[in-house]
């Protein structure tokens, strides 16, 4: 459900806003803006498609065991 909502911008930010993303896309290019700063979710989703990102996470796992073997060979 979506609601209606009037905000006030400085003109200046207003016509960029307008040139920028257009007239019919200005409510979800605020939209999506906002939603990370508002919901309480959006890093848990984030992690979740991360995770669910086969390549980068073998990716990731083998950066994390090179720095692990680096560490073995440091002298302390």
């Amino acid at each position: 459900m979506h609601k209606k909502m009037t905000i006030t911008l400085e003109e200046d930010v207003y016509e960029g806003l307008y040139k920028t993303v257009g007239k019919r896309q200005r409510s979800q290019f605020i939209e999506d803006l906002i939603r990370p700063h508002v919901m309480d979710t959006s890093l848990d989703e984030g992690y979740l498609a991360m995770a669910a990102d086969k390549e980068r996470e073998a990716e990731a796992n083998e950066w994390c065991n090179a720095i692990a073997k680096d560490m073995v060979d440091e002298a302390r």
